[in-house]
């Protein structure tokens, strides 16, 4: 790449370190396309067909690395993990870059709020720099009264009230890697995370409603104005092109009383840098890719963000969409996010040795201003149910899960399958199983969460007298399937039981 070319994609803002403006600059965006088509990159990797590796990181984003650098934006892509392994360094990271890092199991059960360190993060681009002194955010488009304000305005509560929201964030792929496992999808260019359970987190963000920032500084939106759309400061790709991060929602969820934030603290602390620093929008009930990091513009419009994570990504399609027909108009937009949860603990093919009932704990959560009314647990895959008793779950939020906890009656041994469904307060439920909610883009797991326990109950006699007859022999029951290396009955008493009951019939 020329000199010429370098200088083209420079950063133009002082204290803004890590972005460049693709959207106003037209040319910019058309240069830069045509360097990438001149380049070969690492193939696309495959992530669905193949075992996972166990590592950490899962997956190695070569591909947007390669972007990044033909581009001469190679220190956005260093910057962003030496911000990881500072901010975020006992995540299990699911992608390195752009950097998308999963609540560990044991994370996600320290309390109702997720600490800032162990929230989970998924992030489109590179990580930006940005001086807080030097950050203004600029809103145009369909206002009264266009504005530039910087941070030091939004934060002066003598021109904006402030407000505190307990939220809950959810990626759309939480849970994916149970479609992935029985019925793959599409990879796509950004690669469709393998997520487990911990792609979720909530936290208490303080910051200014954008309804009353749209009244006061702008005057209000004009008649024609049906949608807010949100510009991040990170760079982002879509096949072979280069974008900012785009998103957008309806106006009608900004006209909502305080459920579309701008927000620069989390849980009392200043934003991090992973979370958006210095402003990001916190859109409550919505998918967490609405929620745009490194808010620097904010547009009012006649129809949705024409940005490609709005128009091209998070589509729900039907079963019958796939690669042989899928298009980005024959799958419909993904924002409020449906009724889920999960088991945290135990984990799955998890060996459980139990008096008559098992303990299982995990999260609930419903978007779009629904709240969770009833978590339910089966211990036999989905027949019969048990409700977690009110006491025994976190506070009701409007805008964020509950966790709970449940001693589940068992009376039955060997491999048990137990799920879990909610009911959120518009009495919505969840699929009963995965097929019923896979889709091409494998988004919104919202099926009963499913795992496999074997069950040994000591209760039982013959149980009892064996595990005693272990502990004697200081013999460990697990591994499960390593077998005993002694004789599981004695001669006399394996005839005694066969001549009494005989594997045969008599005459």
């Amino acid at each position: 790449m020329s000199q010429n070319e370098v200088e083209a994609f420079a950063e133009e803002k002082l204290g803004w370190t890590g972005y460049v403006e693709w959207e106003k600059y037209p040319e910019k965006k058309s240069a830069a396309t045509k360097i990438l088509n001149t380049k070969k990159f690492t193939p696309i990797p495959e992530f669905q067909l193949v075992p996972l590796p166990k590592t950490n990181p899962i997956l190695i984003g070569h591909r947007w690395k390669e972007y990044h650098e033909a581009l001469g934006l190679k220190s956005v892509v260093d910057f962003s993990w030496k911000t990881v392994l500072e901010e975020k360094p006992d995540l299990l990271h699911v992608l390195d870059f752009p950097y998308n890092g999963e609540t560990t199991r044991e994370q996600l059960l320290l309390g109702k709020i997720t600490d800032n360190k162990y929230h989970f993060v998924r992030n489109h681009g590179g990580i930006p720099d940005i001086q807080e002194d030097v950050f203004e955010l600029e809103i145009g488009g369909l206002v009264n009264k266009t504005v530039k304000l910087s941070l030091k305005d939004l934060k002066d509560p003598a021109k904006f009230p402030q407000t505190e929201v307990t939220v809950t964030l959810q990626c759309s792929g939480t849970r994916r890697i149970e479609q992935i496992e029985q019925y793959p999808g599409d990879g796509d260019e950004l690669i469709n995370a393998p997520w487990g359970e911990g792609a979720i987190g909530t936290a208490v963000y303080r910051g200014v409603s954008l309804k009353k920032v749209l009244k006061l500084a702008c005057g209000g939106v004009t008649p024609e104005c049906k949608h807010l759309e949100f510009i991040g400061a990170d760079t982002y790709f879509k096949k072979k092109n280069v974008f900012n991060y785009a998103v957008s929602v309806p106006f009608r969820k900004v006209r909502a009383a305080e459920e579309v934030l701008l927000a620069w603290e989390m849980n009392g602390q200043p934003l991090p840098k992973s979370h958006g620093a210095p402003l990001r929008v916190v859109v409550t009930g919505y998918i967490g890719a609405r929620s745009c990091k490194w808010v620097y513009r904010i547009n009012a419009l006649a129809e949705p963000s024409m940005g490609p994570v709005q128009a091209q990504e998070y589509l729900y399609y039907t079963s019958q969409i796939g690669k042989q027909n899928a298009k980005y108009s024959n799958g419909f937009s993904i924002q409020q996010m449906p009724v889920s949860s999960a088991i945290i603990s135990p984990v799955d093919k998890k060996v459980i040795v139990h008096d008559g009932k098992i303990t299982l704990k995990g999260w609930a959560y419903s978007g779009g201003g629904n709240w969770v009314e009833r978590v339910e647990v089966s211990p036999d895959g989905g027949s019969v149910w048990y409700a977690v008793d009110q006491e025994n779950m976190t506070e009701k939020h409007y805008h964020a899960w509950r966790l709970w906890a449940i001693d589940v009656p068992v009376d039955a041994e060997g491999w048990l399958e137990f799920c879990v469904r909610t009911w959120d307060s518009s009495n919505n439920t969840e699929p009963t199983f995965v097929r019923s909610s896979w889709n091409w883009d494998l988004h919104v797991t919202s099926s009963c969460h499913r795992i496999k326990l074997y069950s040994v109950n000591r209760t039982r006699a013959a149980t009892r007298e064996r595990l005693a007859e272990l502990a004697a022999r200081q013999t460990e029951f697990e591994p499960l399937t390593l077998p005993l290396e002694y004789t599981l009955e004695g001669t006399e008493d394996y005839l005694a039981a066969c001549r009494k009951y005989p594997r045969e019939p008599v005459c």
